[in-house]
């Protein structure tokens, strides 16, 4: 093969979509759940809630080191690689430092990273644009300067249903989080536009925030017939369905596909969560 396509573990699945798995390879990041190290690779998705749900105490995860990226490049000429956003993870500097230590050892394999600045559903888009121009023989200028522009103008939005792990990692502080519980309030969440994650909407149960979910994308998504919208879901395959035919019917997207959260995407969204990018 003369070129292939790196991703870490947060790209999420979808068989159907991106065809062969063998031809995107996957390096993983580590999940901390109470001292036990889960490879993300693999992973029952019901074990690794339920453990989850299990633990008291902060989920940690650990990004993929310079050796396992390198060691990834030395077996193709050409490698693209695409992490999860550069400002919530070390993945990208992990991948930028094994390229340095593969150039300064006279090889002469070519190596691009892409940082996402996103995660979940949006670097998952990012990952299936690049494997549709790699497909269609674009030139390589062409591919890097289009994925650019596709990154600037990609929004990711996450609904996490539960708030168990945001309280754990410390992201709501536990007053909050018993006044979201009695209030039953559900956060959205989106990038800044420079990959890190801020409040959009705040809404009062699920019903209300597919409507504000559904208000977000009639404000903000342009050139729809042109786009590609993604939805990750956790565990609630049922609702990304829902919620798919709901946004078919309103809006003129290209194409509407649904993914399955990978470990890390779970770790972040927890059970029942939706994560969606346009």
């Amino acid at each position: 093969m003369k070129y292939q396509i790196i991703v870490d573990s947060c790209v999420d699945f979808n068989e159907e979509a991106f065809g062969d798995p063998s031809e995107i390879k996957r390096i993983p990041f580590q999940l901390l759940i109470d001292d036990e190290a889960l490879t993300d690779e693999g992973l029952d998705s019901d074990e690794l809630i339920r453990k989850m749900k299990a633990s008291k105490r902060k989920i940690t995860t650990a990004c993929p080191s310079l050796h396992d990226y390198l060691e990834a490049y030395k077996s193709c000429a050409v490698n693209y690689v695409v992490t999860i956003s550069s400002r919530l993870s070390g993945s990208f500097q992990s991948a930028m430092a094994a390229k340095q230590m593969l150039e300064e050892s006279g090889s002469t394999s070519k190596v691009y990273v892409i940082d996402s600045k996103s995660a979940s559903a949006g670097q998952t888009l990012v990952v299936l644009q690049l494997k549709r121009m790699l497909e269609q023989r674009m030139e390589n200028s062409q591919i890097l300067l289009r994925l650019s522009r596709y990154i600037a103008n990609l929004q990711t939005l996450f609904v996490p249903v539960s708030l168990d792990n945001l309280e754990k990692n410390g992201r709501i502080k536990g007053i909050q989080m018993i006044i979201s519980r009695v209030l039953h309030i559900i956060p959205i969440l989106g990038s800044n536009g420079d990959g890190v994650l801020e409040l959009k909407e705040k809404a009062r149960g699920e019903k209300q925030a597919l409507e504000k979910l559904l208000n977000i994308i009639r404000r903000d998504a342009v050139n729809m017939t042109g786009t590609v919208l993604a939805i990750s879901h956790v565990n609630a395959r049922a609702k990304a369905e829902e919620l798919c035919e709901k946004i078919k019917s309103l809006f003129s997207f290209r194409e509407v596909i649904i993914f399955q959260a990978g470990g890390l995407s779970t770790v972040y969204a927890d059970d029942g969560g939706i994560v969606l990018s346009f």
